[in-house]
């Protein structure tokens, strides 16, 4: 259920008519949410929200973007929405684990939220784990998208133009029977529920995901970022180059203490 903030410079009730609302999925690596971090940073998206579920674990902490000592005592907690009116942008940023068994019904909410708010469309930021990808998936870019029907017809012209790789389906029964195939994302938390999901109820959904390992996914997510930024255009790449473009992000402040905070002087 979104709850509006008593402040904030975004849509003052749940209606965001014709956005495009952006979610991660908790996945291998963090991926997605290290990626939404980059978006709202870099944009100075203003929180506008909070999504109450009982799904996720709670969870509340001080202002990830803080930009002066002001302003970094602000709370966040587990799941916050963010927006950008200019450009029709609304952002939900999950900062916790989803509760075992929680899925599906964090899934029923999200999209009744969605479908009430009127937004025009979802993409959701996942990953998917790198060491279980068949013999096909080893080849080429490591990044891959997935369209619901809703939204394929409108799309189709603008990936062959991007020339993205769409996320290829595996053998059911590997070995067995190689003719049957399903959808596989191992790793990618709730992205294959939520995709099936807004395939059945004919929601307008795009699926961003990248192949990692669990580590220092902050270049993961850099690549994420720029695949993304390839499609949305939220910042203006001044290079084809990847490198370039990925300093034109503005990293938050939580990023320095995303290892730790270091050990204590004491102990020395």
């Amino acid at each position: 259920m979104f709850v509006p903030c008593d402040h904030g410079g975004g849509p003052a009730s749940s209606d965001f008519a014709g956005f495009t609302l952006l979610v991660p999925a908790v996945s291998v690596g963090n991926v997605g949410q290290l990626a939404i971090d980059l978006v709202i940073s870099t944009l100075d998206m203003t929180k506008v929200g909070y999504f109450y579920t009982d799904c996720l674990v709670p969870m509340v902490g001080n202002n990830p973007y803080a930009t002066a000592e002001e302003n970094s005592a602000e709370l966040s907690i587990n799941a916050e929405v963010y927006s950008l009116p200019s450009r029709k942008l609304v952002v939900l940023q999950i900062r916790s684990p989803f509760i075992k068994s929680k899925y599906r019904p964090f899934s029923q909410a999200l999209l009744s939220w969605v479908q009430t708010s009127k937004c025009a469309r979802v993409i959701l930021l996942s990953s998917s784990h790198a060491y279980q990808r068949d013999d096909e998936q080893l080849f080429g870019t490591p990044l891959r998208y997935l369209l619901t029907p809703a939204l394929e017809k409108s799309m189709e012209g603008l990936m062959q133009g991007l020339k993205w790789k769409e996320m290829e389906k595996v053998a059911a029964y590997p070995g067995i029977n190689d003719t049957e195939k399903v959808l596989h994302i191992p790793g990618g938390g709730i992205t294959k529920l939520l995709f099936t999901e807004c395939c059945s109820k004919e929601i307008q959904m795009a699926v961003l995901l990248k192949f990692c390992s669990e580590g220092d996914n902050i270049p993961d997510a850099f690549a994420l970022v720029n695949y993304l930024n390839e499609w949305l255009q939220l910042i203006k790449s001044e290079s084809s180059n990847s490198t370039a473009t990925s300093s034109q992000w503005k990293i938050p402040s939580s990023w320095r203490l995303l290892f730790g905070s270091g050990l204590p002087p004491a102990l020395f």
